[in-house]
């Protein structure tokens, strides 16, 4: 009981942090693409509508929240389903401000015992799922027995929704990570986007340094209020913050050692930490302060937002400790069916037919909505396969789909965004002056009383 009510009080206080993990609009050109028509999906009001299903046979609910990212992916699948399947189908779709609501919907349900007020499916993040499956098992209904293949999805995609041995969601968007780079910069420093691929971190700090000194411009950037890189460089070498479900900070020397790195590329300049979310989109990216990007694919509308540099940005994988192509995740969601749908043999065999299976799906939903997928065979398809103009006209999106299958699978924990706060406050600190040992045992001790443990 105490574990789910830290759950429940960290839900609401973290949202924020939420907000800056799976956003994002876009289409597969690179420009910022309307949301679509995709068939007659209704999009209903906000938040206090979101509960209920539907009494018509051929009609599902489900909850999402964002008009320029999911939204049209859903839309897509409706179009989808309705064309090739069920003409008379129909997907009401409950728009929500953010997933923060979703999140609530839940609780709320939970915590009343009535489960009427959810819709036929929500769309849920994955960082937050297996704490919410867990505390209330009742919400769900689990979808082992879907028509799916998972080995065509990417295995770390799939280990946030597989639960105790089942599996719970179907995959929408992922967070597959990208080291995007200015090549004009690189080229007046000396150096290609070839030479970023493969690299040790130490010698991207060098090859930084070059960049500062030639452009002004520092390499790198991350918002320190919510500071991602600590969990993308660790997943490139496999290791998690967390062991059997507790801290995994002190005593972690991989872990120390990127935490170095992030202190010494910030100290030479070669990495910039704005204090906020909105200084790191609008005024580190968006304000040409930077000549690269490592976050997840979800951040590539951001960068697009600049138009003067259309053509100047490429793609390549993260670095890594000792060298070689480094993969990780950051964001993403999948689609869940509720205790509430009375349907569940339909909403079963929509989400196989469409995000289960359905290049057609992907390919609009990208278009659409920028959603790049996790179901491996929809980077072979022609849409994925297009040069986009902005990043050079290289095929970025069938280099993402490629990258994503080789991501580690690592220790999850509900507590992810707690971990992040506390090592993103050591880091300041560290930068500061303090004592890397004591700041991490510092943050873990904290983290550790958020737990409970």
């Amino acid at each position: 009981m105490k574990k789910k009510l830290i759950s429940m009080l960290l839900a609401g206080a973290m949202v924020l942090s939420l907000a800056a993990c799976g956003g994002g609009g876009g289409n597969a050109n690179g420009g910022s693409g309307d949301s679509g028509d995709g068939g007659s999906a209704q999009t209903e009001g906000t938040d206090e509508n979101a509960g209920g299903g539907s009494s018509d046979d051929n009609t599902l609910t489900v909850a999402a929240w964002d008009p320029a990212f999911n939204i049209p992916a859903l839309k897509a699948a409706e179009a989808d389903y309705q064309e090739n399947v069920n003409k008379d189908f129909k997907l009401e779709i409950k728009e929500q401000s953010g997933s923060k609501d979703i999140e609530t919907l839940v609780t709320t349900a939970a915590s009343s015992g009535n489960y009427d007020t959810l819709p036929d499916m929500v769309l849920f993040q994955d960082h937050w799922i297996q704490q919410y499956v867990r505390d209330y098992p009742d919400a769900w209904q689990d979808v082992n027995d879907i028509d799916i293949n998972w080995d065509d999805f990417y295995a770390e995609k799939i280990d946030y929704s597989t639960i105790e041995g089942k599996h719970y969601g179907v995959p929408l968007d992922g967070g597959t990570v990208i080291s995007a780079y200015r090549v004009d910069l690189l080229e007046e420093a000396g150096y290609s986007i070839d030479d970023m691929k493969g690299i040790t971190w130490e010698k991207f700090i060098e090859v930084g340094k070059a960049v500062k000194e030639k452009t002004g411009k520092a390499l790198l950037c991350m918002n320190s209020d919510g500071n991602d890189l600590v969990y993308m460089m660790l997943q490139a070498e496999g290791v998690s913050q967390f062991k059997d479900g507790k801290p995994n900070i002190t005593g972690n020397d991989t872990l120390k050692q990127i935490v170095q790195i992030i202190v010494d590329m910030t100290k030479e300049g070669v990495l910039l930490l704005p204090n906020s979310w909105s200084d790191y989109t609008d005024s580190a990216i968006q304000g040409d302060q930077v000549a690269g990007v490592i976050n997840g694919n979800w951040i590539i509308p951001t960068i697009q937002k600049v138009e003067a540099n259309s053509g100047k940005w490429e793609i390549t994988t993260m670095p890594t400790l000792k060298g070689g192509e480094g993969y990780a995740s950051n964001g993403g969601s999948s689609l869940y069916i509720t205790a509430n749908c009375k349907k569940t043999d339909l909403a079963k065999d929509f989400l196989a037919y469409t995000f289960g299976k359905s290049t057609v799906t992907y390919d609009k939903a990208l278009k659409d909505g920028g959603v790049v997928s996790t179901y491996i065979p929809a980077g072979k398809s022609e849409v994925y396969n297009e040069g986009v103009e902005f990043f050079n006209n290289t095929p970025i999106y069938a280099q993402i789909s490629e990258m994503g299958s080789h991501v580690k699978t690592i220790e999850q924990s509900p507590y992810h965004y707690t971990c992040r706060e506390k090592l993103g406050a050591a880091i300041i600190n560290i930068v500061n002056g303090g004592d890397i040992d004591e700041e991490l045992k510092n943050a873990e001790d904290q983290l550790n009383f958020e737990m409970g443990n």
